[in-house]
């Protein structure tokens, strides 16, 4: 069997449902305040990249470290410009339609 096989995949993609499911079910079921929603969703989204980085894009600490930064460099790069940006856009919508 290959190194990075079928099983690998299957059981990223379970974890990736079940960190996805979680909080959409406490969501819909009301069952927390906002605040600590919140603070669920931001874990199970944070979990969710790392099982991504882990079982889709074999980011683990056997391959060279070097790549490794790189790769996750340009992932905090990218997602800082369009999160950033989305919030400047937001802000400044928010801004412009409150005149």
């Amino acid at each position: 069997m290959e190194r990075h096989g079928l099983r690998s995949y299957l059981v990223g993609f379970a974890l990736a449902v079940i960190l996805t499911a979680i909080p959409f079910a406490l969501v819909a079921m009301h069952a927390l305040p906002p605040s600590r929603l919140v603070i669920v969703i931001a874990v199970a989204a944070i979990l969710q990249v790392l099982v991504h980085l882990r079982f889709f894009l074999h980011l683990d600490l056997t391959t060279t470290p070097r790549e490794n930064l790189l790769a996750v460099a340009f992932t905090a790069i990218l997602l800082f410009i369009m999160v950033g940006g989305s919030l400047w856009i937001m802000v400044d919508l928010h801004s412009r339609m409150s005149l």
